[in-house]
């Protein structure tokens, strides 16, 4: 098994959501972005080049596309709800009833 020396911890939840970055079981920092990552990397002289390598990144709770809380809404400000016109139509702009 794989022993990297960085390893990107599940998001959390914020404004923006973030993943704490360890490099040799140390806490280094927050990750907002993939480059975030990297810069961290940079910071303590590990080069990566490839971060879908096990041998040196290890991603918990999601890979390197993984940026938001399993339970946030996509990106656009809430989840969207679609009408369905006969269980629930739409309401009439005049107020009148039918």
């Amino acid at each position: 098994m794989a022993n990297p020396r960085i390893t990107v911890l599940g998001v959390q939840p914020g404004h923006p959501p973030f993943r704490i970055v360890e490099i040799d079981g140390e806490v280094v920092g927050k990750a907002k972005t993939v480059t975030d990552v990297l810069d961290a990397a940079a910071m303590a002289g590990i080069t990566v080049r490839d971060l879908d390598d096990p041998d040196a990144v290890r991603w918990v709770g999601g890979d390197k596309f993984t940026w938001r809380p399993a339970d946030a809404p996509a990106a656009g400000g809430g989840a969207e709800r679609l009408v369905d016109p006969v269980q629930e139509p739409l309401a009439d702009p005049g107020g009148a009833t039918g």
